[in-house]
Formats: structure tokens, C-alpha cells, sequence
């Protein structure tokens, strides 16, 4: 397990390794807390933008979580980066707008959701080598199953609203909304990861 963690695409400079961390970490953590401030004072808090702000700052955020399983070493930074956008998301309050109350379950079926796209693609792509669409598939499933699985359990035992409103915009946030954010964020380090190559050659 400890060589799968430790595992790294790319040998970085010593600075440009702190670069890499920090754009990572404040991808993570920054984004989700003022990405939709910035959308809401530019475009207006009712704008198609605005509103689904979480698209725009959750492919941000799965970019970073793929980076990171691509290129982060060591298990502190990755629980770090796995943990820290739910809590800026929720704490900011504006993705999420008067549900962020409620999700406040969520947050560790999220957690476990981005723990397993950071370590499936460092176990199938950075380690074993496979195709990178494969292994974004696989990962971007069992992420997305993960936080819609956790949150139908809470739903069953009514400990989240399991009709009306609420109920269905939580099954759309946690659920088809995970799985597109993550698909963007996998195209996106597509690119990322192909102009690096370039740049070494």
C-alpha cells in the first residue's frame, strides 16, 4: 500500500513540487469557498452561472483530487486534499445555499467518495499503467456510487429527507451531479497530464 501512496507520474523540482501542492491544495480549498461568491457578485446571485456554481467548482475540484492521485505522495497530504473541499464547500455555505445544514451528513460519504477517485487512479494509472479512460471510468463509478450509495442510507433511515424537494435535489447534487464534475475534472487532467508530456520531450 505504502508504494501505491507513494507513487508519482512525474519527478518535479523541488519547487516546482511545492507549486504543484499548493495550486493543489487551494484548488481543494479555496474554490469551493469563493469560486461562487465570485460568480454570484459578477453574474447575480439568480444567473444560470451562479446557480450552478457547484458544476464550475466541482470540476475544479475533481481536477485537483485526480492530480493529486496522479502526482501527491504520502498519506497526509492525500487525506488532506480528500477532505478539505466538502468542508469549504459547506462551511462557505454557498454551494450548497440552505441545504448545507443537511449535507452536513454527507460529508463522510463524500470523503470516502474522493478518497476512492484519488486512490483508484494512483493504483490503476500512476502504478499499473492502464489506460487512463478505463481507469477514469472506473473511478469517477465507484466515487459517484459511493456518495449517492451513503446517501440513500441516510435516506432509509430517514435520517435525511427522503421525499419531496429536498430529497430530489439532494439525489441530483449527490448523485448526477457528482459523476459530471468528475468526468470534467478527469478531462481536464487529460489535458493537463498530455501537455506535461509534451513538455518533457
Amino acid at each position: 500500500m505504502e508504494q501505491v501512496v507513494n507513487k508519482k507520474m512525474y519527478v518535479l523540482s523541488k519547487t516546482g513540487e511545492i507549486i504543484q501542492i499548493i495550486l493543489i491544495i487551494l484548488g481543494a480549498l479555496l474554490v469551493p469557498a469563493v469560486v461562487p461568491q465570485i460568480l454570484q457578485l459578477t453574474f447575480g446571485k439568480t444567473s444560470w452561472i451562479a446557480s450552478n456554481s457547484q458544476i464550475i467548482v466541482g470540476s475544479i475540484v475533481n481536477t485537483a483530487l485526480i492530480m493529486t492521485g496522479l502526482n501527491i505522495k504520502g498519506w497526509r497530504k492525500i487525506l488532506l486534499i480528500a477532505t478539505l473541499p466538502s468542508l469549504s464547500a459547506i462551511g462557505s455555505g454557498y454551494i450548497f445555499g440552505s441545504l448545507s445544514k443537511v449535507t452536513i451528513f454527507m460529508v463522510p460519504g463524500i470523503w470516502l467518495g474522493n478518497f476512492s477517485l484519488i486512490m483508484l487512479m494512483k493504483y490503476f494509472y500512476a502504478n499499473k499503467g492502464i489506460n487512463y479512460i478505463f481507469c477514469a471510468i472506473i473511478s469517477i463509478v465507484v466515487k459517484t456510487a459511493i456518495i449517492f450509495g451513503v446517501l440513500n442510507i441516510w435516506m432509509a433511515f430517514s435520517i435525511l429527507p427522503n421525499k419531496g424537494t429536498v430529497a430530489s435535489t439532494l439525489r441530483s447534487t449527490m448523485g448526477l451531479t457528482q459523476g459530471i464534475t468528475a468526468t470534467i475534472g478527469a478531462i481536464i487532467s487529460f489535458v493537463i497530464i498530455n501537455v506535461i508530456k509534451i513538455r518533457k520531450k
